[in-house]
């Protein structure tokens, strides 16, 4: 009995000790900006909340983030002279803003103002001239204007920075990539044929059916192409193209 006694007296002050060891709270939970918060709202493409919120957090100060920021918000809703104001908005407060400065070259796509996109693009490019993004964009304006050579040297350069640049999909960047093209069966025979001059032969055969898929039916031109030469033992080039012609015809 003593000794039950005794063991007991020994745990107390170890019971009582540990009564004294400071609480460990959870840190504050931060609350997001409104920048975040309308980052997460663009994510979610909740465009016309990404506007509302961008408008709050450009209550609290002013940048020319956020107002490129705000014009993406807009441009997705087509809002697009609500998107231009903030374009410029962004390049007032900092003119050396490549992105915003392409994207306002992005409006003047979209409104079909080719030679102005055109004009906002090269201008972007003097600020960043390694962006492949930016790059494509100004193939993209020169083929709406069927100035393919130009397209042809501006995608190679693109492709040359970036060999994924044409797969990338960004909604919720900084800077816009414009894809949108009239003659989407002309297009993907140019990209086919962008492709295979950079000798990326798989992604111009990708092209290649695309183009097929979309209408494009000059395949006797493709096959005597001499870009597209080194594909012509392919098994899958023979079957897309030379529809029952030998080779040996086509030579």
């Amino acid at each position: 009995m003593m000794a039950s006694v005794l063991v007991l007296l020994a745990l107390l002050p170890q019971l009582v000790d540990r009564t004294k060891d400071p609480i460990q709270l959870a840190p504050p939970s931060r609350e997001l900006s409104h920048e975040k918060r309308a980052d997460i709202f663009m994510a979610r493409k909740m465009y016309r909340e990404g506007v509302e919120t961008y408008q709050l957090a450009l209550g609290q100060r002013e940048s020319p983030y956020l107002y490129n920021k705000l014009g993406i918000a807009y441009h997705h809703l087509l809002m697009f002279p609500n998107a231009t104001r903030s374009y410029q908005k962004a390049v007032r407060l900092d003119k050396e803003y490549s992105q915003a400065i392409n994207n306002l070259g992005t409006i003047y796509y979209a409104q079909k103002r080719y030679k102005r996109a055109i004009r906002q693009y090269k201008r972007a490019l003097t600020e960043n001239p390694n962006s492949p993004s930016i790059h494509s964009n100004l193939g993209t304006a020169y083929f709406a204007r069927k100035k393919y050579k130009g397209a042809t040297r501006e995608y190679l350069q693109a492709l040359l920075l970036d060999p994924l640049v044409f797969e990338r999909r960004n909604s919720v960047g900084t800077l816009l990539q414009e894809r949108s093209v009239r003659d989407k069966a002309q297009y993907n025979y140019f990209m086919a044929r962008t492709y295979a001059s950079a000798e990326l032969y798989d992604k111009s055969l990708l092209y290649l059916r695309r183009a097929f898929e979309e209408g494009y039916k000059k395949r006797k031109k493709i096959a005597e192409d001499p870009v597209f030469a080194p594909l012509l033992e392919n098994p899958e080039f023979q079957q897309l193209v030379l529809s029952g012609q030998t080779t040996a015809q086509l030579r």
